[in-house]
């Protein structure tokens, strides 16, 4: 067989162990367990770090004054240095809309050593922890919840005893970038992080969603979170593996009615969304970049390639495993696209859609070096010290 066959099947049969090996990623069943609601509700502080939100906040920040929640809960928002008026803003839609209490905190620049949302997160949960809650519902600014969202993620937790409960928010998909490349974000973060492996008990894999975390106050204190990530670019997979290391239990799953409102509508704005830490997810090591832009290749580039010159070519074996492998790739890729209302045909698009993230994320490693490191709302962030995503 010619080489063009051999990548093509060595194609075929890493697609084969991705459709059965790796924990069925593909499949978006994943949803908030069982649940029952509780004899008593217990207490819980909302935490949400906001930086220069004043354009989302009037579409999300309602979402979370309107919960109906039977227990005592309150909403914890820090204004981290913003300077578009967003603690202003919070005030005024808390008197215009009721609902839950709001208080502001404003703790100022990041201290040495930490990133600013980890920063703003450790002294909203200080704050919150001033009225004892069992729960703590860290969610980011851009997050809208249905009415009975922060319910619902209490039972759950309580019925399943667990001290992590995260949901991946159903991202915003309305423009003709964001219908290439979102879901594809969410399908390839699955991948990485098969969500079935996270939530079996004792399982090594551990992530969760850094918009929706349902945190258990007892645990984050046995983690000594967040000081103990205090470094992270990748917060929520860091928060999820330290309340794992100290003996938590954790859920991650795909949400039904909660999404993210902030819009990507140019491929400069989600080129910046996946960039600014694709190569953190890599621990900012070359060794690793180079096996990641090879397996990319192999598995989501080979197949059309295959295909394609092996019709131009005559070489029958090439274009056979690359349309099979072809065939595999865009099967795994319609639950998520059924899961986003996405039609059917756009499966096909994987392989130019893992070309830019393949791009996006040499373009991480290729800023870091240039000393520019994550960026995000005017902060830059450096190589954190091992311990910061470990």
């Amino acid at each position: 067989m010619s080489a063009l066959a051999w990548t093509a099947v060595g194609s075929l049969a890493a697609w084969g162990w991705l459709l059965l090996g790796q924990g069925f990623f593909w499949r978006t069943d994943q949803r908030l367990p069982d649940r029952e609601d509780p004899a008593h509700w217990p207490d819980v502080a909302v935490v949400v770090p906001a930086r220069d939100e004043a354009d989302i906040l009037p579409v999300s920040l309602p979402t979370l004054l309107a919960q109906d929640y039977p227990g005592r809960a309150e909403i914890v928002l820090v204004d981290d240095n913003s300077g578009d008026g967003t603690g202003d803003l919070a005030r005024s839609l808390a008197a215009r809309h009721g609902g839950l209490p709001l208080r502001l905190v404003t703790p100022g620049e990041p201290g040495h050593g930490w990133t600013g949302k980890l920063w703003a997160l450790r002294h909203g949960i200080a704050a919150a922890e001033e009225r004892d809650p069992e729960f703590l519902l860290l969610t980011d600014a851009d997050i809208a919840h249905a009415p009975d969202s922060l319910r619902e993620l209490v039972a759950a937790a309580r019925t399943g005893g667990l001290d992590l409960v995260s949901q991946m928010a159903r991202l915003r998909v309305a423009s003709g970038w964001e219908r290439l490349v979102v879901p594809a974000f969410v399908y390839f973060f699955s991948q990485l992080y098969p969500f079935r492996w996270i939530n079996k008990a004792g399982a090594r894999t551990s992530a969760a969603a850094g918009g929706c975390v349902l945190l258990r106050t007892e645990a984050a204190t046995r983690a000594g979170v967040p000081d103990s990530i205090r470094q992270a670019v990748i917060d929520d997979v860091s928060l999820a593996r330290a309340v794992r290391r100290s003996g938590g239990r954790i859920w991650l799953g795909l949400a039904d009615r909660v999404d993210s409102v902030r819009p990507y509508p140019r491929l400069a704005d989600l080129w910046r969304m996946v960039s600014r830490s694709a190569y953190a997810q890599l621990r900012h090591s070359p060794p690793v970049l180079a096996g990641t832009v090879a397996g990319l290749v192999l598995v989501y580039l080979a197949p059309p390639v295959a295909l394609s010159v092996g019709l131009l070519g005559g070489d029958t074996v090439a274009a056979w495993a690359g349309a099979a492998a072809w065939a595999v790739m865009a099967g795994t890729y319609l639950p998520m696209l059924r899961y986003y209302r996405q039609p059917p045909f756009l499966a096909l698009t994987l392989p130019f859609t893992a070309a830019l993230y393949l791009l996006m994320t040499v373009d991480s490693a290729v800023q870091h070096y240039r000393g520019r490191g994550a960026a995000w709302k005017g902060r830059t962030y450096a190589r954190p010290e091992a311990a910061g995503d470990a």
